[in-house]
């Protein structure tokens, strides 16, 4: 049986991979700059993304997808930064694909973004193999987690392009070792960009929003595009 399951799964993929590259496609069009988040569940994903939308929103466009398996709580703690919010339920789905994100772009008309930010579900194995068709992958991996993640999960962090390293503020409680955090991820993906952040003290957000202008400028240097955005700055 394991040559059938193999099979299917590289058809899902594919199938995943195709629907992903229609979806950069629009963003590309559209102008939008697509970022996503994936985490292990209680990583500070939701807190740092509500901070990332109290800085950008209202000066920018910016809107939200929030994947979990039920409920809509993320969704509603988001939805007090003012931003649009729209939430996936995936059901017994531990993460987003590339359909997902398609039906539900396709069911919120009207949503003229700059700047999307997709929140996946809380997992560190099943989102590494699905392209969202996003232009830039972040890894969050907080304080309290263990300096050792980073070798137990290394697919997700060779598939991201950045690490956020969250509640840095808790390092000294927790007995944080980051040299050993930042040799683990260096075994399992040399050279990826790691910022220390904090959504209870705000420590790291000015770094990230230059991230996140910078490589959607690099974006738009590669499309050839004319348009070069505003900078993001913290209130």
């Amino acid at each position: 049986m394991t040559p059938r399951i193999v099979e299917v799964r590289k058809n899902i993929l594919k199938k995943n991979d195709v629907a992903a590259a229609a979806l950069r496609r629009r963003f590309e069009d559209a102008h939008t700059f697509v970022t996503s988040l994936v985490s292990s569940p209680g990583a500070g994903k939701t807190a740092f993304l509500e901070q990332t939308l109290l800085a950008m929103h209202p000066r920018h466009r910016v809107a939200t997808l929030v994947g979990d398996l039920a409920t809509e709580c993320d969704a509603d703690r988001l939805r007090g930064a003012g931003a649009p919010v729209r939430q996936i339920t995936t059901g017994t789905v531990c993460h987003l694909d590339a359909e997902m994100i398609t039906r539900a772009l396709e069911a919120w008309p009207g949503t003229d973004a700059e700047w999307l930010i997709i929140e996946n579900v809380g997992n560190l194995v099943c989102p590494a193999s699905y392209d969202l068709g996003e232009h830039l992958r972040v890894v969050l991996i907080s304080v309290t987690e263990g300096e050792d993640k980073p070798l137990k999960y290394p697919t997700i962090f060779n598939t991201a392009d950045v690490a956020l390293v969250t509640k840095i503020d808790l390092a000294a409680a927790v007995g944080f070792d980051r040299g050993a955090l930042l040799r683990n991820i260096e075994t399992v993906r040399p050279g990826l960009e790691v910022l220390d952040v904090s959504a209870r003290t705000g420590e790291g957000l000015e770094a990230w929003m230059t991230l996140l202008s910078d490589r959607r400028q690099a974006v738009a240097d590669r499309a050839g595009s004319d348009e070069i955005p505003d900078g993001l700055r913290v209130r």
